[in-house]
């Protein structure tokens, strides 16, 4: 093995061992804001914040699904808590199983499962998302919400997503980005990437990338018809309603909160500066008899469905947003 590839395997090991211990050491502190879903909010631009609440996580879910029929097999990589792996259980009535670098949070996440009824449903494991301790075309749906950008090898990501697909499986993949380049440009500028290395810092990210980059990654793979969305002004208003969540938070646990609350500052900035993209894309899986659809949350679609899906989006959390589709 060569020196770079020690050194390489090395800084992955170090990236990780960080990622799972921020986790492990901050996840309390997310709960008492955020809930057990500790991800990102989507919110409807005509509906006035208090109606939906300060913190809606769980509408980013509910926005994000499209299944034309009931999955079997779930799998939820970077499970987080297991809010989102808690919530497909209930809904799908699937066997569902999410995936973590952090013991804290299997064990945070199997302790809800358990208080709401659905350990017999859904179990947690510690495991590395680039390369997944699960045979091929082991799940019908493939579920990961910000994970990716904790990913040194994207492309072992996304391979690791596809491997595990099941034929006919809907795969959603969630995540940060930086926008992306004009045809003039070779880079960001270099005080957008200032600001991000700050976030990179403190969250333990991987190197940013565009959804641009994420396409490419995918053409070695047999899918087609790539789909997207950019759902990022409406993942905007989170940031600010996070930042002065944690601020007002009394139950901040034993571990300083001041740079993840920061960042939280930084986020927002990010995305009103329009240098953050939230991210989605959907592909078929055009190998053998496969059909696999693939997500990734990024470019706007602006089409009549989803102005409707918009516009009656409060209706629709109050009847539990069954069968929304995007």
């Amino acid at each position: 093995m060569s020196t770079t590839a020690v050194q390489l395997s090395a800084e992955i090991v170090a990236l990780q061992e960080g990622i799972g211990k921020m986790y492990d050491e901050h996840s309390a502190f997310w709960e008492a804001i955020f809930g057990d879903h500790i991800h990102q909010g989507y919110y409807d631009l005509d509906v006035p914040l208090p109606t939906l609440g300060p913190l809606n996580s769980y509408g980013l879910i509910w926005r994000a699904e499209d299944l034309s029929k009931f999955p079997k097999n779930v799998i939820d990589v970077g499970c987080g808590l297991g809010g989102t792996t808690h919530y497909l259980g209930s809904k799908y009535g699937a066997k569902c199983v999410g995936v973590t670098l952090s013991p804290y949070q299997v064990q945070r996440a199997s302790e809800l499962a358990a208080a709401q009824g659905l350990s017999e449903k859904v179990s947690f494991q510690v495991a590395n998302a680039l390369n997944l301790p699960f045979p091929d075309g082991h799940f019908d749906f493939v579920w990961s919400m910000e994970c990716g950008e904790h990913m040194p090898e994207r492309e072992k990501f996304i391979s690791e997503l596809v491997r595990v697909a099941a034929p006919g499986a809907t795969i959603i993949v969630a995540a940060w980005c930086h926008r992306d380049l004009l045809s003039s440009e070779k880079s960001l500028k270099p005080s957008e990437k200032q600001h991000l290395d700050k976030i990179t810092k403190v969250y333990h990210l991987a190197e940013w990338c565009s959804i641009a980059d994420y396409v490419k990654l995918l053409k070695p793979h047999p899918v087609e018809n790539v789909k997207s969305d950019d759902w990022s002004k409406y993942i905007t208003p989170f940031w600010t309603q996070a930042t002065h969540a944690a601020l007002s938070c009394n139950d901040k646990g034993t571990h300083d909160t001041t740079d993840i609350t920061t960042a939280m500052g930084w986020m927002n900035e990010g995305y009103e500066k329009d240098i953050i993209k939230f991210v989605e894309a959907d592909e078929e899986d055009s190998r053998d008899s496969r059909c696999s659809k693939f997500y990734i949350l990024i470019s706007h679609k602006d089409d009549g469905i989803q102005q409707d899906v918009r516009q009656n989006f409060a209706t629709e959390l109050e009847r539990g947003l069954d069968g929304i589709a995007v």
